[in-house]
């Protein structure tokens, strides 16, 4: 499932990254990527040490984890800290996949990526090119969102990003093990936790809505893994 989460950051918190990472230095992208990605990555980021990326990355983990959007789709239990990359002057990412497992930073702790998150730091008429493309069983999806917005999709996916030809495409890149493993689960739950919060819009605290929360809650204690 990929899913548009709009407005995980404001504008002014978007300019306040910026800002920040306008001033921070850049090193080449692939120092990061793996074995399969880094022949095919193309771009710059900051460095997964970086004081200012650790900083940064803060800001927009708390801001997702307020999201109750997010929250529904990713159910998350652990998140690989944010990353932070610019695309300029033709750089791209050739086609791959995320690699299952990745290390955490400080702890070297290993957390299974099952959702990837791509979160724009930039407006799409602020760069030409550097679509986010996504390849999954319903067909190919290019992604170019507002600033501020998140793409959330199955880290098993294939994907690249298109070069940009024009500006800069800046971004914060992660990864998320969610509490639920399976996808079809996930969005199960997701589904059924969107058709309760539409219900208790219209009916409030019924004896539905009060019994659909029942259900939810038991499909994730039964389906989590914590």
């Amino acid at each position: 499932m990929m899913l548009h989460v709009p407005g995980v950051l404001s504008a002014a918190e978007v300019r306040e990254l910026r800002h920040a990472l306008d001033a921070a230095d850049w090193v080449d992208g692939s120092e990061t990527a793996g074995q399969q990605g880094a022949p095919v990555k193309h771009n710059r980021q900051l460095p997964e040490h970086s004081r200012v990326g650790r900083e940064l990355g803060k800001s927009v983990l708390a801001a997702l984890l307020r999201n109750p959007l997010f929250f529904s789709a990713a159910l998350p239990l652990r998140f690989v800290p944010p990353l932070f990359n610019r695309y300029e002057g033709g750089e791209h990412y050739g086609l791959h996949v995320d690699g299952a497992v990745r290390s955490l930073p400080v702890s070297g702790e290993r957390l299974r990526t099952d959702l990837s998150c791509t979160l724009f730091l930039c407006q799409p008429e602020d760069y030409e090119g550097g679509e986010l493309e996504v390849v999954d069983t319903y067909g190919t999806h290019e992604v170019k969102l507002p600033a501020g917005d998140l793409i959330l999709y199955p880290s098993s996916s294939l994907h690249r990003v298109h070069p940009v030809t024009r500006g800069a495409r800046v971004c914060s890149f992660f990864w998320v093990q969610s509490m639920v493993r399976d996808e079809a689960r996930r969005r199960t739950l997701f589904e059924l936790d969107q058709a309760i919060v539409k219900l208790r819009a219209r009916l409030g605290e019924a004896e539905e809505t009060v019994a659909l929360t029942g259900h939810y809650h038991n499909l994730l204690r039964m389906w989590s893994e914590i």
